[in-house]
């Protein structure tokens, strides 16, 4: 039988997708765009890609060659933005380190990656010199001074970042190589045992920027990214690659604001100053740019903000929509890319009433193109999608991480069945949006049910006084577990647990929860912070440690 694979002339490029490709468009097109930092640095795409070659040229002369990792530790930078190219364009591996991780964590995966260089800003120098006697790999660092004097350390430093680009060439060529090669690694931040590198492919890097493009520009209008908007990210750009939307906004030839450290006045500042339509953060970023913004000093109109990371609770969905944001959910996880859907209303959305609009913002959405998204039982068999049959999401996308660095078995897991494993429970409504229960190890089992801790949690956000809360399972000799909940009031405000008791049995009422769901009174706690992880998830293995 004849064959019917298609067999390229010898002269054919079979172009591979690569991440120097997404420069193409933005440098014959765009090259007069503007990246700014702070508002205080500017220059344009032309620079910008001259900027990258010296960068790659730098980084040659230290001997990183093809197969090399490269660490970065920086604030959102315009330097940040460069390594995003430079470094995977030459056929090095960009590691974005998590600076937010204890000195001890940072250590074990600047070890775990096999690092051979460091771009870290002066601000972690004494972070890095703390763990230097232990670090494995490291030849060189470079010094990212921000304008200020070098620092004195005894690190083996190469030299400072721009005066090592200003003495570098930058008519670096670029190669071909197989698309497959890593582009960039980084680390799960779980609670327990240590970090979990998550590696994408120059091939994941490009199609995931194609598919989530595709979804954000597919709009007529609201919610949508167009080639007008001012991007400004709020996620930082050492977390799965800010979400991998530096990447879009190149493609697309956005202006882009790199904000360096988050400084709530200074975000609004840039805002107003620059334009910004675009943005995306986690909750605890909206809330306090809400906050900050408060007095009228801002007008927040037409910003169009993506929430992901933990969910949007429908009390700070109300709030940002009545400051005039164009704010909706995001789903997605360090090893999905991480975008997987997005809650954009659908095309001639009329809602029957305000709380049935700010729920499909707050949800998670519906799959972005190329998604095989799936809400699955225990056999891997597709849940009924009525709105209320449970079940894990498991996924297939052609930009999904394929395992953990040097961790068989746990990547074993994670694709188990062929599928890969989220640990989210959820339901699928007939319109094909997607609503998280919550995470598997979160679910609480009390009663006989399963009670959603991101539900009550929504629910007590509602409550006059409340900025926000996290509820918890904690073990109970007759019911096996019970809620408890951790609850931060606003600034000035009072509010009593037997309120949120008594909000709580009204949707019990209305049967919209279980009573197994509520709170005892002596359950509901009053603190000043609910704890994080470094990248603003609620940690709740920290609340079940203060509950034990």
């Amino acid at each position: 039988m004849q064959s019917n694979l298609i067999t390229p002339t010898p002269s054919a490029y079979t172009y591979p997708l690569l991440v120097k490709q997404l420069l193409l468009n933005s440098q014959s097109l765009y090259g007069d765009q503007e990246i700014t930092y702070r508002g205080e640095l500017r220059y344009s795409f032309h620079a910008f890609r001259q900027r990258v070659g010296r960068l790659a040229s730098a980084l040659t002369a230290l001997g990183v060659r093809h197969g090399s990792t490269v660490a970065v530790m920086d604030w959102d930078s315009h330097r940040y933005l460069e390594s995003y190219f430079g470094i995977p364009m030459m056929g090095a591996t960009l590691f974005t380190v998590n600076v937010r991780l204890s000195a001890q964590q940072i250590l074990y995966t600047l070890n775990d990656s096999e690092a051979e260089v460091v771009l870290v800003h002066a601000d972690f120098v004494p972070l890095l010199e703390e763990i230097k006697g232990d670090l494995a790999c490291v030849r060189h660092v470079v010094v990212l001074a921000d304008g200020e004097p070098m620092p004195q350390t005894s690190l083996p430093v190469a030299g400072e970042y721009e005066v090592l680009l200003g003495q570098a060439s930058p008519d670096f060529t670029f190669p071909d190589f197989d698309e497959h090669t890593k582009a960039a690694t980084f680390y799960t931040t779980g609670t327990t045992g240590d970090p979990k590198g998550v590696s994408y492919s120059h091939r994941d890097i490009v199609l995931h920027t194609m598919a989530t493009a595709m979804t954000l520009c597919s709009p007529r209008d609201g919610q949508r990214l167009h080639r007008e908007d001012v991007y400004m990210p709020i996620t930082p750009m050492f977390h799965v690659l800010a979400w991998g939307i530096p990447y879009i906004a190149v493609t697309l030839g956005l202006k882009i604001v790199l904000p360096g450290r988050y400084v709530p006045e200074l975000l609004l500042k840039l805002h107003d100053t620059e334009k910004v339509t675009f943005s995306h953060c986690v909750p605890t970023i909206l809330q306090m740019l809400l906050q900050a913004s408060q007095g009228g000093m801002h007008d927040l109109s037409g910003w169009k903000v993506i929430i992901g990371g933990s969910a949007l609770s429908p009390a700070l969905c109300e709030a940002a929509l009545e400051c005039g944001i164009d704010v909706f959910a995001g789903y997605g996880m360090s090893e999905t890319g991480p975008v997987v859907s997005l809650a954009q209303l659908p095309p001639r959305f009329k809602p029957a009433n305000r709380q049935e609009e700010v729920w499909m913002r707050c949800s998670t959405g519906r799959p972005v193109p190329m998604s095989d998204f799936r809400i699955v039982d225990e056999n891997l068999c597709d849940v009924p999608h009525d709105g209320k049959s449970q079940g894990e999401i498991v996924l297939r996308t052609p930009y999904l991480t394929q395992g953990y660095f040097k961790k068989p078995d746990a990547s074993e897991a994670l694709w188990q069945g062929g599928y890969l494993h989220t640990q989210d429970i959820a339901v699928m409504m007939p319109n094909g949006f997607v609503q998280i229960v919550d995470r598997i190890k979160d679910v609480i089992k009390t009663g006989g049910e399963w009670v959603s801790s991101i539900e009550v949690e929504g629910l007590i956000a509602e409550v006059p006084g409340v900025q926000e809360s996290a509820v918890i399972g904690v073990r109970d000799a007759k019911w096996g577990e019970r809620p408890m909940a951790f609850v931060v009031c606003k600034p000035g405000a009072k509010v009593k647990a037997g309120a949120i008791r008594e909000h709580l049995l009204r949707y019990v009422e209305s049967k919209r929860i279980s009573k197994y769901a509520v709170p005892e009174l002596d359950r509901i706690t009053f603190v000043a912070e609910i704890p994080k992880t470094s990248v603003g998830k609620i940690n709740k293995k920290v609340l079940r440690d203060r509950a034990v």
